[in-house]
């Protein structure tokens, strides 16, 4: 090893300890993540970008047009799209539509997702190696220490947007599995009292909006999308996407099918929501099945020490008197 080598790591050591080197070599890792980051988000617009906007502002129907087809984004991530977004097209669009079945419908979602992915995962670390420096690095910590007081919040930082996004996307798909026999029902209704499909969604949205909010949505965004004209099919189509239940694609698939080949959507209806009520009934009692042997293991715990302390308790008490009198 060269002396000089030699003499910067017998320095750090005695100065940070014996894992000096290590926390030298994260340290300079960190400040060159920060020197990058803050290179991406104090670069100066392209001067091209300029130029085509200041283009695309001379007639006022295509500025108008543009603002409304790019109406709710910020401008202001449209520089760092490149380092917050995804470059594969595919993982770019699996990534929206796990944002979309969550809730989170925003233009600018993605961007958020990992924005906040990179913040948290960079202002945990910095907290972790703070936490080390200051209370753990004296101590004799040990190499799994170090990685564990330094790496594990940043990784933690990581994956809690992710986490939260999978549980959100979870308990609505729920609560619109729940909610779709109660609005089956309703649009039987609506539909046998002489109203057309569409109005039938609107009025089951309008309905829903108290007790299934989710599912309320998404009917309001087909009543919507089909008052702007748009085809019915794919209307549906992405209907089935955006919620990511399977009962909603059956349904979709019914309902495209029965415009197709010109049969009664009452018809239909009355058919699959009497399969989805007996889906739900089904459902209710596997949970209900299921208790039982959930609970073995707590009712094992909570009732067997107790039960073999009573029981056994005064024999062994008995016995050690015993055997205290015997000697």
């Amino acid at each position: 090893m060269p002396p000089t080598v030699a003499t910067i790591q017998t320095f750090l050591s005695d100065t940070l300890g014996p894992f000096g080197p290590l926390l030298a070599i994260g340290g300079l890792g960190l400040v060159m993540v920060l020197g990058a980051l803050s290179l991406i988000f104090l670069q100066k617009p392209d001067p091209l970008d300029r130029l085509k906007t200041r283009a695309g502002t001379v007639t006022a129907g295509a500025g108008q047009a543009r603002s409304l087809r790019s109406a709710g984004k910020n401008p202001r991530l449209d520089k760092y799209a490149s380092f917050l977004e995804p470059q594969d097209k595919k993982q770019l669009s699996e990534i929206r539509l796990k944002l979309m079945q969550a809730g989170y419908r925003h233009r600018d979602a993605v961007r958020y997702y990992h924005a906040l992915q990179m913040g948290l995962a960079v202002g945990l670390l910095v907290l972790g190696v703070g936490y080390f420096l200051l209370f753990k690095s004296g101590q004799g910590a040990t190499i799994n220490d170090t990685v564990l007081y330094i790496l594990g919040p940043g990784v933690a930082g990581y994956m809690v947007p992710k986490i939260w996004v999978t549980k959100r996307r979870q308990a609505r798909q729920q609560e619109i599995q729940d909610g779709f026999p109660d609005s089956l029902d309703m649009m039987l209704v609506c539909i046998e009292a002489g109203q057309s499909l569409d109005q039938a969604i609107i009025r089951v949205g309008r309905e829903l909006r108290a007790s299934f909010p989710a599912l309320a949505e998404e009917y309001e965004i087909v009543s919507l999308q089909a008052k702007a004209g748009r085809d019915k099919r794919s209307v549906l189509t992405e209907m089935g996407e955006r919620c990511g239940v399977q009962d909603i694609s059956s349904f979709v698939a019914v309902l495209i099918q029965s415009q197709t080949f010109g049969t009664s959507i009452g018809e239909a209806l009355r058919v699959y929501a009497g399969e989805m009520r007996d889906k739900r009934v089904m459902r209710a009692e596997e949970k209900a099945n299921k208790l039982p042997t959930k609970m073995t293991l707590a009712t094992m715990m909570l009732t067997v020490p107790p039960l073999l302390i009573i029981l056994v308790g005064p024999s062994v008490l008995g016995i050690m008197e015993l055997l205290s009198m015997s000697r």
